[in-house]
């Protein structure tokens, strides 16, 4: 199986059981880190995640994992929360974002910079539309490298 795939069909594995859990998985990537490759799930849950969400979390999909086998190289599962700094990589993650502080990286500058901060106030048809200092921005979602949400004090 392609490597690229993994992260896909393991999501369709596990959501069930995670969400009968009563979390959200936010995530699933499954990535080579040095010499070893990594699959990490990413759960979240209204009032935040702990290590003890984590551990039951890694406890109820290893054996999903294990019967199913849907990996062929030795690997290493991490359960972790998405963080109050988090990646929004796909559209239910600006969805679920909105109202929150975002910064989001440019391929190319816009307005003489590459870098917008802001309230993402809303994402609807590939238009990520924020509430920076100067106003409001609208950007296409294909012009957007990277975008997370920020915590400022």
């Amino acid at each position: 199986m392609a490597k690229e795939n993994i992260a896909g069909l393991v999501t369709e594995l596990i959501r069930p059981t995670v969400t009968s859990m009563g979390y959200t998985l936010w995530d699933v990537t499954y990535a080579k880190e040095g010499a070893d490759w990594h699959l990490e799930v990413t759960i979240d849950k209204p009032e935040g995640i702990t290590i003890e969400d984590c551990e039951a979390v890694h406890r109820a999909i290893d054996p999903l994992l294990d019967e199913a086998d849907p990996i062929e190289d030795a690997y290493h599962l991490d359960v972790s929360s998405p963080g109050i700094e988090r990646q929004l990589r796909t559209d239910a993650h600006l969805l679920a974002s909105i109202g929150e502080v975002c910064e989001a990286k440019l391929f190319a500058p816009l307005n003489g910079s590459r870098t917008l901060k802001g309230e993402l106030a809303d994402y609807h048809d590939g238009i990520i539309r924020l509430r920076t200092p100067a106003g409001e921005v609208e950007v296409e979602r294909s012009a957007v490298s990277k975008i997370k949400t920020v915590y400022f004090d």
